[in-house]
């Protein structure tokens, strides 16, 4: 798998890539990492260190999560598991519960015959990579067993959804009542909490991908499938639809025409609204460099600065941490309200892109329509030389394009993290423009990068 932590924990099939084997050395590995940097001194406590567990409904995940669970016990780790719930109430709760550190086991948006484990510490905040590397470079290693009173225990969980449930509910101070929604739930981590938050909020509340079975996950529904949500919604004359992936740490919305609004668009919506109210930290967003252009366009416009940043919420997250702000996210969905929650919580996201619709009595189109989205052709040109991004000719090509665009429009080249591809990115007034000048450009990847 070479590197094994990616931008989101450790990810592969669930039994070939990621095995039970794997998963309880790699458990095994971060408590002793962890341990060895401190992490578990903050509790104040004389006993073991506390570590909360939770998963997405994936099959594989009974087996990963048992393997976890020994991992942590056998290395003197108390282990509470948390059964099925969303990563953010993972998060949420290893702060609640004053856990030593989280672990989540979901691949997301993957389908199911993958999975995943991610690691939290103390604060519900993903792991640096320094602390990644030095795991992997920990497992197997040769280590003194705990035995008798040291080895840790494991308990379940009782009422830490309905914490999770009441928490996020009361990080909003309207009603939704009169609000006709229907939920995507993806058949993932959020079929229980998150149609129950809706409601206990006020929303009429129709769903659709509520009834996992261990291999439905993503599975036509969800964030990355979304027609089904579009057409229910306009057939049952709904305010709004809102779809959450695997794990619900993310979120997309449909108006009620049937039209998808994306990240970008629900950070725009919800930074008006914060900027009207004077709770926007610094007037900023944290955005990637993947935002559309619109999004910038529009929050400038309104007195909005925008920070950007790689592609991946950890580094949104970095920027808003560095800086003091409490607004950010990815045109994919992941929305980080850091008033509130410490990664992308889609329930969160959800909530409050409904609590502005209630509070200024605005169809969800019409509030999403403050930002112009400007066409944007993506193009992955595989079998190339990721390094190469650069070279001569295509950078004299991005020039061009540039010119020819103007200030109406960007060009983005982006070399793979992890796959012999290079990315070409072209937004432009018309999309005809944009799948043109996309298009030779990537002719000069194929040539120039090889």
């Amino acid at each position: 798998m070479g590197r094994l932590f990616g931008t989101d924990g450790v990810r592969g099939v669930a039994g070939r890539d990621l095995t039970a084997e794997l998963a309880m050395d790699l458990s095994v590995a971060a408590a002793h990492v962890l341990g060895d940097a401190g992490a578990f001194d903050g509790g104040g406590r004389q006993s073991r260190p506390v570590a909360v567990v939770g998963r997405d409904p994936r099959a594989s995940g009974e087996f990963l999560e048992a393997a976890v669970v020994a991992g942590l016990a056998s290395s003197g780790v108390d282990v509470l598991r948390l059964g099925v719930l969303p990563t953010p109430a993972v998060a949420y709760l290893t702060t609640a519960l004053e856990a030593d550190m989280g672990v989540m086991i979901s691949a997301s948006h993957n389908p199911a015959p993958d999975n995943g484990i991610k690691f939290l510490t103390r604060g519900g905040y993903k792991l640096p990579d320094a602390v990644e590397n030095e795991i992997e470079q920990r497992l197997g290693e040769k280590w003194e067993r705990p035995v008798g009173a040291s080895v840790g225990r494991v308990r379940e969980a009782h009422d830490e959804a309905d914490r999770y449930v009441s928490h996020v509910l009361s990080t909003v101070d309207v009603r939704l009542d009169g609000l006709s929604v229907v939920l995507d739930c993806a058949h993932g981590a959020a079929h229980m909490v998150a149609p129950e938050a809706l409601r206990r909020a006020g929303a009429t509340v129709e769903t659709i991908g509520v009834r996992p079975d261990g291999l439905n996950i993503n599975a036509g529904v969800g964030s990355t499938h979304m027609d089904k949500l579009r057409q229910i919604v306009v057939s049952r004359n709904a305010d709004v639809g809102i779809a959450y992936d695997g794990d619900a740490d993310r979120c997309l919305a449909v108006s009620h025409t049937g039209e998808i609004v994306d990240g970008d668009q629900i950070m725009a919506v919800l930074a008006m609204a914060m900027h009207a109210e004077g709770t926007l930290s610094g007037d900023t967003v944290v955005a990637t460099v993947m935002s559309n252009l619109g999004f910038k366009i529009a929050l400038k416009n309104a007195g909005v600065d925008v920070v950007e940043t790689a592609v991946g919420d950890r580094y949104v997250l970095e920027a808003m941490r560095a800086g003091g702000y409490n607004l950010g996210g990815e045109q994919s969905g992941h929305v980080l309200l850091l008033d509130h929650a410490t990664t992308g919580d889609g329930l969160l996201t959800s909530l409050h892109l409904l609590a502005v619709v209630a509070r200024q009595k605005r169809p969800l189109a019409e509030l999403a329509s403050v930002m112009t989205r400007l066409p944007q052709v993506l193009v992955n040109v595989k079998g190339v030389d990721r390094t190469k991004a650069s070279v001569p000719e295509l950078s004299a090509a991005v020039t061009a394009a540039e010119s020819e665009l103007g200030e109406t429009g960007r060009v983005l080249i982006r070399p793979s993290g992890t796959e012999p591809m290079i990315r070409v990115m072209v937004e432009a007034a018309s999309a005809e423009q944009a799948e043109s000048l996309a298009g030779r450009l990537a002719d000069v990847v194929r040539t120039a990068c090889v």
